[in-house]
């Protein structure tokens, strides 16, 4: 059997079947999981698990570190008299962050753990992505390399379950990203049980938005669709923050520090650069947003990092989330605030690479804006599409093309304030339409701010701002795409 790249689909093909299933309540969804054609237990583990001598080779690689047990589990399998290794049909391995979930995120770890190999489910606290892609999947290659079809079969077909919220998603893809890089190819398929708040990537992907009511019987039909669903492709972007040095950035997992990060030299920067400056980069999938709506988040996350027991599930951490953003403004400005400070085009200049064009162009920021967001996918916000399904005419009118979560482009759209983004969540009115763009370099000034806020695909971060010098984030699409599995 070849490379999942071998029997990829053209996305086109399921493009409204991801815009449908991206529109569809959390209700619907978990009554869709409700339903199916029945998925016998015995026969699901049969084509799903690996042969027990690689499964615990793999396991032990990632414990040690180390891929040297190979031969032994190679000469055991292989001594005079040993039955000849099968590889089974759809071999799965499943990352689940058991946190996310509520009380549901425990009990399906011992459900996945109960449908195939044990040591084929790992848990994100005790294994890391890129520990499975730099152990686990090297020890399959070094069992191939030594002359096992079984293994060889098995790395060719493997396919990845990312269980919980669009973070640990991204995460997981962008471990199985770094096998590009290193042209350990193929990079596995992933697809998703969907156990986060917004589950936008889930939902992008025909996935659901929510977990379902009979999730043991549910999980059964995510795996059977895991291990037969059609390839399609997902863009994600690169970010790098250039700021002056001296002030440490508190930021998320999914950003780091970075020593060789740089900024496009064909954007020449208009004004002093510092003596010295800090680089961060990482890789987001579905927005990036600085403002008004990234303070909330932060403000939440915070919450609910020091209150844990008030956000046990996904309607409670939405109730807070509701609560939460009127009391920082988002809704009710302070009147003491002044109302010509408060956009975002005080301290923002936004440069673009617009549609079938290679030179940057400045892009003015509407003065009532206090929120942009960077979206890559048509799901934001619990599933909205604030971008809109715009006419032909209209497209054609401002240079747009129609958008798409593979087509190279990101959409840049602008919230006024909390009851503009309320209209645009329910899909009374499309979002304020910025521009759409192949490459984007935000340049950041403090002047009566001191700071902004941040977040990328919802993981949100304090942004510490210079009156003497600018700030840069730069977002350019990574040069190749994620390898999804579409649920529908």
């Amino acid at each position: 059997m070849g490379s999942p790249e071998s029997t990829a689909t053209d996305l086109s093909t399921s493009r409204n079947t991801a815009t449908t299933s991206s529109a569809r309540s959390s209700v619907i969804d978990s009554i869709m999981g409700c339903t199916g054609v029945t998925i016998h237990k015995e026969d699901l583990r049969k084509r799903i698990t690996m042969p027990e001598y690689l499964r615990v080779a793999m396991r032990e690689a990632i414990q040690n570190k180390d891929v040297d047990s190979v031969k032994r589990h190679f000469d055991m399998a292989h001594a005079d008299g040993a039955e000849v290794p099968e590889p089974c049909e759809s071999p799965l391995v499943v990352f689940i962050n058991a946190k996310s979930g509520g009380r549901h995120g425990p009990e399906l770890k011992a459900r996945l753990q109960d449908l195939m190999g044990e040591e084929q489910v790992f848990d994100l606290s005790a294994v890391k992505p890129h520990e499975f892609v730099q152990y686990g999947l090297s020890c399959l290659e070094k069992f191939a390399a030594l002359g096992d079809t079984c293994a060889k079969e098995t790395r060719e077909k493997i396919r990845v379950v990312a269980a919980g919220g669009d973070g640990t998603v991204g995460w997981v893809l962008g471990c199985l990203g770094e096998l590009k890089k290193q042209d350990r190819e193929p990079v596995p398929p992933s697809g998703i049980i969907p156990l986060g708040t917004g589950n936008d990537l889930s939902r992008s992907f025909g996935w659901g938005g929510s977990f379902p009511f009979n999730w043991k019987a549910a999980t059964k039909r995510i795996l059977e669709r895991v291990a037969n669903g059609p390839i399609c492709r997902l863009d994600s972007w690169n970010l790098v923050i250039s700021m002056p040095a001296g002030e440490a950035l508190e930021t998320p997992y999914s950003l780091k520090p970075s020593e060789c990060a740089s900024l496009d030299q064909e954007l020449e920067v208009d004004g002093q650069l510092p003596e010295k400056s800090s680089y961060y980069q990482g890789v987001f999938y579905n927005y990036f947003s600085i403002g008004m709506d990234a303070q909330v988040a932060y403000g939440f996350h915070h919450l609910r990092n020091e209150k844990p027991y008030l956000a046990q599930g996904p309607l409670s951490n939405k109730l807070i989330y509701s609560g939460y953003s009127c009391k920082q403004g988002w809704f009710f400005a302070p009147c003491s605030s002044d109302p010509g400070l408060r956009g975002l085009n005080n301290i923002l200049r936004l440069y673009v690479k617009k549609v079938n064009s290679s030179k940057w162009k400045q892009v003015p920021i509407p003065s009532s804006v206090r929120s942009i967001v960077t979206l890559n996918l048509p799901s934001y916000g619990s599933g909205r599409n604030p971008w809109g399904n715009l006419k032909p005419e209209y497209l054609e009118k401002r240079g747009f093309v129609e958008a798409h979560a593979d087509d190279g482009y990101v959409e840049i759209f602008g919230l006024k304030h909390g009851w503009h983004a309320s209209m645009v969540m329910v899909e009374l009115i499309s979002a304020k339409h910025i521009a759409q763009a192949s490459a984007i370099r935000f340049e950041l000034r403090g002047g009566e701010w001191k700071e902004a806020y941040m977040q990328m695909d919802g993981e949100p971060w304090k942004q510490p701002m210079s009156k003497e010098f600018s700030t840069f984030v730069e977002i350019k699409r990574v040069p190749f795409q994620s390898v999804m599995i579409h649920g529908e």
